[in-house]
Formats: C-alpha cells, structure tokens, sequence
C-alpha cells in the first residue's frame, strides 16, 4: 500500500513531487477533517502540498449545464464562500459551466491554470480525457479537485460517493426488498453516456441485479433530465405495457410522472432526492427510495482545495455519505417541503461535514446559477 505525496513550491510555479512513501495508518488518521473526508474503502493514498499564502483564487469548472442539480451545486458554491469565515479565504472566486464538451471543459480549465488560480475543482465530462491538462496543471503549481464525476487519474483529490454502492447495495437493493414477487421486469433509467457516474452506477445496479436470475432487465438512457426521463419511460410503457420496478439515476420525477399518466398500478421506484420526485413517493404512497448525492459537494470539493493549499492533507479518494430515505419514513419539512419547487434538492448539504455545509433553501434561493 502506497502513501502518495504531492509538495507544491510556488515561486517558480512548478509542482515538484515527492517520492512514493509507505502509507501508514497514523497518515490516514491525520487528514483533514476525517469524519467528513473518509477514504474510500481500499484506498490509502493521501495527497498533501506546501503550504502557500491566502487569499485564494478558487475555480470551479462545470461541465453539464440545464441540470437542477447542477444549478444548486453552484448556488451552495456561491453561498459558502459568501460567509464571512469563508470569504476571507477567497481573493476570487471564478465559476464557468460549459456544457458536454470535453474540449470546452479542459480549455476552461487550462484557461484558469494559465491565469495563474490557485486551484480549480471541476466535475469531468468524462473520466479519461484529462491527463494532459492534469499535467500542465502540476507544472503550473494549481491544485485540481475532481468531484461527483471523477476522473479515473489518482494524481488528482477525487471526492465523491461511493457510486457502485449507491446505485447497488442501497438502491437496487432497496426496489427489489420491495417487490412483492422478486421476479419480473426492471426498467433501469440511466444517466449521460459516457460519464463514470453512470458507468459505476449502472454497474452497481447489475451487481445486484444478477443475483435475481428471475428478474430482466429493459435499459433506457435518461440524461439525468427530467423531461427526457419522463419521454424514455413513456416510450418503454407503451412498448411493454407493464414493469414491475423502476430504478432511475437521476430525472426521477419523470418516472413517477410518466406512471401516473399511464395510469399504472404503483410499483417500487428508486430514485434521487429531488423535491418533486420524494413528494410523489410520500403523497401518493408508492413504495420506493430517496438516494442522494447533494449538491452541497460543491462546496465539499472547495473547501477541501483550500484545505490543500493551506498544507492539510487529504486522502487521495474520498467518499461521501449516501442519505437515503424509504417512502415509509418521509416526513414533510424533512425530507420534502411541500412549499419548494420539484427541482429542489432536498438534501441540500453534508452535516456530517459542519455546520458550514448544511444550506437553508432561502440561503441558496439568493444566489444564482449562473456563471460569473
């Protein structure tokens, strides 16, 4: 087992490495934060630089634009470095979202590199187009976090759910407790192509899957919107007539959605912890599960590059919690709000990471999406 470490020397703005050192379990026990930053299961490299000077220059560069999650992401950005503890860490903080092109996501990036930012946190459009910039990053001395859709390099701070046991152990698993019969048809919603969250998603959800050789499978791709979600399930209602579970990523009141208006009888939806999607659980009974992946690690992914550059260290992977909730145990006020839009993300923060990481919605409502 392996501890990597990572000095950075500023002056020359080159990023000199240190030699691979035996990992020990004192390294791990020292991180920054650790019962908010855990190292994922397996993993014991941690990452750690030299301390250089604040205020800060932060970037935060988004990839998929339109999504409600993703507008939230930068709301909660937004809103924890507008507090006062934190801004002062802040000299500036930059936000761009470039939509799917991987291209436009690494030139904005090296864009951030070449504007001399002192650290850049990103969620990749896709997991293996970034060693290049990586690189050029390392030289130029500016931290990288990669969160929520990491990239596979480990020469970046990855910061995310553990997605194969979030779609798997506690999703999948969760729909078919559920199933009266554990046999029948299981219409999966999957998330954007080519993106390692849905790759580990999907493949959690097969882990489970298989082991139920009764149950098929029909596979529909949802792009983690709403109103594609809403058109995929229609579409395979009308082809199949019938499910007998749904599991969807992300979009999910498009599930409940497209079942209501096919006038289907309820069945176990899994799904995410958007507003709309838990209230139609709760509201109307239909057995099922909230899973989310909140916004908040926005934020998370922020603080811990700022962590980085005041010389903390950090496991070089880290998974965040999973909340989840069953339909029998939502309560509103809690796990919806009633008087919230459906594109609300109900968990809208970690409190197992501070106080500074939980948001009230009318904290975020202050803020916009938008770049700046």
């Amino acid at each position: 087992m392996l501890h990597r470490t990572r000095l950075l020397r500023r002056p020359l703005a080159a990023l000199s490495l240190a030699a691979l050192v035996a990992a020990s379990t004192p390294a791990l026990a020292g991180t920054f934060m650790p019962d908010c930053y855990k190292p994922a299961v397996g993993s014991s490299a941690v990452m750690k630089f030299e301390p250089r000077n604040g205020p800060y220059r932060i970037a935060v560069a988004n990839g998929h634009t339109g999504i409600p999650w993703r507008m939230q992401m930068i709301q909660s950005v937004k809103a924890w470095a507008s507090r006062p503890e934190n801004a002062r860490d802040i000299a500036e903080l930059k936000i761009v979202s470039t939509g799917p092109d991987v291209a436009a996501q690494i030139a904005a990036i090296d864009n951030f590199i070449q504007a001399g930012f002192d650290a850049v946190a990103f969620i990749a459009v896709n997991p293996k187009a970034f060693d290049a910039v990586i690189k050029r990053a390392r030289k130029a001395g500016t931290v990288l976090v990669s969160f929520d859709n990491p990239v596979d390099s480990p020469d970046v701070l990855r910061i995310t759910p553990d997605w194969i046991e979030f779609e798997g152990a506690i999703k999948t698993q969760a729909v078919i407790d559920q199933m009266p019969v554990k046999k029948g048809v299981v219409l999966e919603v999957r998330g954007i192509a080519g993106n390692s969250t849905d790759r580990d998603r999907h493949l959690g959800f097969r882990q489970v899957i298989e082991k139920y050789p009764d149950i098929k499978v029909v596979e529909v791709v949802g792009n983690w919107d709403t109103g594609t979600v809403q058109k995929v399930v229609s579409d395979a209602l009308a082809v199949h007539g019938h499910f007998d579970a749904v599991v969807c990523q992300h979009g999910c009141r498009g599930v409940t959605n497209a079942l209501a208006a096919a006038g289907h009888p309820k069945i176990p939806v899994g799904g995410d912890a958007e507003n709309g999607f838990v209230r139609a659980l709760a509201e109307n009974g239909i057995p099922g599960i909230s899973v989310s992946t909140s916004p908040g690690q926005g934020p998370v992914a922020v603080r811990a590059a700022i962590a980085l550059l005041k010389g903390e260290s950090l496991p070089g992977l880290v998974n965040l919690p999973t909340p989840n909730v069953r339909t029998a145990d939502m309560k509103p006020g809690v796990n919806y709000f009633p008087n919230m839009p459906d594109t609300y993300e109900t968990v809208s923060g970690y409190a197992v990471c501070g106080k500074d990481m939980v948001f009230a919605p009318e904290e975020l409502i202050r803020q916009t999406p938008d770049n700046n």
